[in-house]
């Protein structure tokens, strides 16, 4: 035997679910198309039940909307969506830095010192697809450490939906820059041990919308306002 496994052991759902997203990651499903159902389910060879489980995960991290008569719509990203967002993502993460604090050590510290150093040198090469891992990662350090799993799965999925729907070929290199500047800030008061400083710039700075509205728009050149009920 060749050692590679036989089977799957992801469910169905979960393949389904893992396809659509990176056919949306890399923008062959755009915001604002149709999914035809029929078609999706002989494409991949798999019956309306896994497609329909993976659609409704969909549904719920908000990527479509499931209308009547099984039509199936890609949301698009709205400025309102996006200011939503971040308020959520900078409540949670404030609150899991409060959480994670007593449990981060200076090893931790000095981890996301190193990652926001390899962040600089991605950004200098012109790397964004690994100035965004290292960029998780970084923030992935003392969110790992608050014992919320739920908080962290959804601050998560708001990030692939604000970052990776479809991923921009190319990236604001000041943003980048500003939001290294901000990382180091965030480092220097975690050093000092100013755990609720560090928690208050998580929300109020690196996740402010207002704070990082200048740059939002640079980066979704086409954001748009919701359309008036």
């Amino acid at each position: 035997m060749d050692g590679k496994p036989i089977l799957n052991i992801k469910s169905l759902k979960e393949q389904v679910y893992e396809y659509l997203r990176e056919q949306m990651r890399r923008g062959e499903i755009m915001p604002g198309s149709a999914i035809d159902m029929e078609e999706t389910s002989k494409k991949l060879g798999v019956s309306k039940t896994p497609l329909r489980d993976a659609l409704l995960q969909l549904e719920m991290e908000e990527f479509v909307t499931i209308l009547p008569r099984r039509m199936i719509v890609v949301n698009s990203l709205t400025k309102h969506d996006i200011r939503n967002y971040y308020e959520i993502i900078g409540s949670l993460e404030s609150m899991a830095m409060l959480k994670a604090f007593d449990r981060l050590k200076a090893s931790d510290i000095e981890a996301m010192q190193k990652l926001n150093a390899g962040m600089k040198d991605a950004i200098a090469a012109n790397d964004f697809d690994l100035y965004y891992e290292r960029n998780l990662a970084f923030h992935n350090t003392f969110l790992s450490l608050c014992g919320n799993d739920s908080l962290v799965k959804l601050v998560n999925n708001l990030k692939k939906r604000l970052y990776d729907f479809p991923r921009p070929k190319g990236f604001v290199k000041e943003w980048e820059e500003s939001s290294i500047l901000e990382h180091q800030a965030l480092i220097d008061l975690l050093r000092k041990g100013w755990g609720q400083d560090a928690a208050n710039h998580v929300r109020d700075v690196h996740w402010s919308f207002k704070v990082q509205e200048r740059f939002v728009r640079k980066y979704y050149p086409g954001i748009t306002e919701p359309a008036e009920p």
